[in-house]
């Protein structure tokens, strides 16, 4: 597949945008179809703000299924599991316990590296071409752990060692002050000077309008649906209606399995719900570094004078209700951790489903159909994956690599 294309993406979170960009600027003529009345307005919306590159590690690994056992019967747990007669959750839970073990991990912590650092450059690329505008900053990333043999283990497998290193409880109150209240419970932490923080919603504007200014670029808001073409090629279908394209890219987060049902594509992507709260706290008790509680998988980062907290994994949550349970049992952590940081009820709770998949290795790939292309499965990291994940799209575009990631 070479030359200009006429192509078409499904899906206008920072996974379909960042495609778009990517594509726009190697000068294919590119639409992005988005069904709600804006970009950003699903998992992209309010994240946690963190630009982690090198904490990719997957959620599968040696040691997470005896641990999630132990979360699961404990209040306030990072994980919690809603086991449903649904084939799909039982298929994508064995694939899982299956990937927990250390190498499996560790390939797949690498495959996730190399994307992540891919997108850091060339999204500094971005950046001094002109796009702006979305609170980028390059404040380092702090992961606090309260447990010392947890902590002793993540001092003997850090991603990039070059650019990482471990620090005490006293060094690390120095580098991030307004967790000095933890110094007596925690063992120590993992800092990556390197890593950056960002809105993902007021990125998805930037590309959006960056992508506006450009004539081979257009945006509709409508509903796909992918039917079963002549010749080994799938359709695309508007509101209804066939829309011609060369190529199609399907980057719709969770939707991408329903869409992609009817070509007889079942994508192994699971929904991890996940929960935030947007608050703006005095001065003093907003974070300049981006921290992560890895004990109770809480983060924590400033964007713009506002503090974003994000955790929890609701497994078999089907929707984005705003359970008033696991909101409360987020609000009374941040409240133990960070004491004064939510004010007086004034945060914006959120929530969101991030799909994912069993490895935690996102599915950017050809299909058995000629014309169609996956960029699905980015769970968590999905903010970070992205630019990275674009470019290797871009290449399979190209056509310059034959080789799968998934």
């Amino acid at each position: 597949m070479t030359g200009k294309r006429t192509i078409t993406i499904i899906g206008g979170g920072v996974i379909g945008l960042t495609s778009a960009y990517a594509l726009i600027r190697e000068g294919h003529n590119v639409t992005l179809i988005e069904r709600r009345e804006d970009v950003g307005q699903e998992a992209s919306f309010a994240n946690g703000g963190q630009l982690s590159y090198r904490y990719v590690s997957p959620l599968a690994d040696a040691g997470i299924a005896r641990d999630a056992l132990g979360w699961l019967f404990r209040p306030n747990s990072p994980i919690s599991l809603r086991l449903k007669a649904d084939p799909s959750q039982w298929r994508w839970l064995l694939a899982f316990l299956f990937a927990c073990n250390r190498q499996t991990n560790r390939r797949n912590a690498g495959v996730l590296l190399d994307l992540a650092l891919n997108g850091q450059t060339e999204l500094q690329t971005y950046r001094e071409e002109g796009l702006r505008d979305f609170l980028w900053r390059r404040p380092g990333k702090l992961v606090l752990y309260r447990n010392a043999t947890t902590f002793h283990k993540a001092t003997k497998s850090v991603s990039d060692p070059q650019r990482q290193r471990a620090l005490s409880p006293s060094e690390c109150t120095d580098v991030e002050p307004t967790f000095a209240g933890l110094r007596g419970q925690i063992a120590g932490g993992i800092f990556s000077p390197e890593d950056e923080v960002a809105n993902c919603f007021l990125f998805c504007e930037a590309l959006r309008d960056a992508l506006a200014a450009t004539p081979n670029f257009r945006l509709i808001h409508g509903n796909a649906t992918l039917t079963a073409g002549p010749k080994n090629r799938c359709a695309v279908l508007l509101d209804g209606k066939p829309f011609e394209t060369d190529l199609v890219v399907l980057a719709a987060g969770i939707a991408s399995r329903k869409l992609a049902r009817p070509l007889g594509i079942d994508l192994p992507l699971y929904g991890l719900k996940g929960y935030s709260l947007t608050t703006r706290p005095s001065p003093g008790l907003v974070p300049s570094v981006s921290v992560t509680d890895y004990d109770n998988r809480v983060v924590y980062a400033g964007l713009g004078g506002r503090l974003r907290v994000a955790a929890m994994v609701d497994i078999g949550a089907q929707d984005t209700h705003l359970n008033p349970k696991r909101l409360g049992e987020l609000r009374a952590l941040v409240n133990e951790t960070l004491p004064g940081a939510l004010g007086q009820g004034d945060d914006t709770p959120w929530a969101g489903l991030r799909p994912a998949t069993p490895t935690g290795v996102p599915i950017i790939n050809r299909t058995r159909y000629d014309n169609l292309l996956l960029n699905v499965g980015h769970g968590a990291l999905g903010f970070t994956l992205s630019v990275g994940s674009a470019l290797r799209l871009k290449e399979i575009v190209a056509g310059c690599d034959s080789r799968t990631i998934s």
